[in-house]
């Protein structure tokens, strides 16, 4: 059975990549998930505040004079004082040894010189960056075609920094999500990864609190990002990544069908553990044995809209179905 596959031009195992979580942040999390199976992995995101911090205290520290040594060890053992960039490129050192690409993920919303610590990612070891481009806009009259150029002004940043493939993470959140794929597919992104999912904050009626929380993913969720991935294989060049919704052999198998080159996930690991990854990988097996694929290339896309047109199960005739369908289950008797 060949699982072998390409993403951002990579070549890897298989298409089960580990994306960022708690399970790779570490190194030993990643050699688990690398002995586990998974074809690659994305560490977590290292934000734009980080950088920025690291890069204001650097510069603070450098003005410090020979008289003010007690003032600079203060800055140096300040606990507050985080170094997670510098940890950051010293992970993907120690995890470039684990035996799959390791990608690396940079997360920001504005234009500016933290764009360039992709650089030093790559000289790091990073196989790829992955950037997240977390962004909404304050000013609710923000137009939304400045809101969309942001995110081609940020990957033009970055890419002009380094020589390594460049995915871009994003939401659906779009007035026209096919057209801001299209643009950053032509402004140079190697990779497109559907879908982010927004930490929403809510509120609590009991507490008459907000709150931020976090949930793990659902099956239930996946449809989104299938639909998309669907329409846009064959449209970009990029290569297309699923996120989101992943728990079983059958669920990678769907997001391939629909076009996806790898699919990833987290939550599935988180609640049963970086064996999980085997477990996913022995089911899509076996789901290409039941269904005669030798390998994945066999069926990748085979599921896909068809180039031109919304396809069958797609678009408006996918909704008239599907309304169709719930009035006939539901219907009043």
């Amino acid at each position: 059975m060949n699982l072998d596959t390409s993403y951002l031009g990579l070549k890897l195992r298989n298409p089960l990549v580990a994306s960022p979580g708690p399970m790779t942040a570490t190194a030993g999390g990643i050699a688990r998930l690398a002995e586990a199976g998974v074809g690659a992995v994305v560490l977590p995101s290292l934000f734009e505040e980080q950088i920025r911090a690291e890069a204001e205290r650097d510069e603070r520290l450098a003005e410090v004079n020979a008289d003010s040594f007690a003032e600079a060890t203060t800055f140096l053992v300040d606990p507050g004082a985080s170094t997670r960039p510098r940890q950051y490129l010293s992970l993907i050192e120690r995890a470039a040894g684990s035996g799959v690409p390791v990608i690396a993920s940079l997360n920001g919303s504005t234009t500016g010189g933290w764009t360039e610590y992709a650089r030093a990612m790559q000289d790091a070891g990073a196989a790829a960056v992955e950037l997240n481009i977390y962004y909404l806009p304050e000013e609710m009259l923000t137009p939304a075609r400045d809101a969309e150029q942001r995110f081609i002004d940020i990957l033009g940043e970055v890419k002009a920094v380094v020589s390594v493939p460049v995915a871009v993470k994003l939401t659906p959140y779009f007035s026209s999500f096919g057209e801001m794929a299209v643009r950053l597919d032509r402004a140079g992104a190697d990779g497109l990864v559907l879908f982010n999912r927004f930490m929403q904050a809510d509120v609590n009626p009991d507490t008459l609190t907000v709150s931020t929380g976090f949930r793990l993913s659902s099956p239930a969720e996946a449809t989104a990002a299938r639909s998309w991935i669907a329409r846009l294989r064959g449209q970009v060049r990029a290569s297309l990544a699923a996120s989101t919704g992943v728990e079983t052999g059958d669920d990678v198998a769907a997001y391939l069908l629909a076009g996806a080159d790898v699919v990833m996930t987290t939550s599935s690991l988180l609640r049963h553990g970086p064996a999980h990854a085997a477990v996913l990988l022995d089911g899509l097996t076996a789901w290409m044995q039941r269904k005669g694929f030798g390998g994945v290339a066999d069926f990748r896309g085979m599921l896909a809209a068809t180039a031109g047109a919304a396809g069958p199960g797609y678009g408006r005739s996918g909704y008239l179905s599907a309304v169709a369908q719930a009035t006939r289950a539901y219907a009043l008797r």
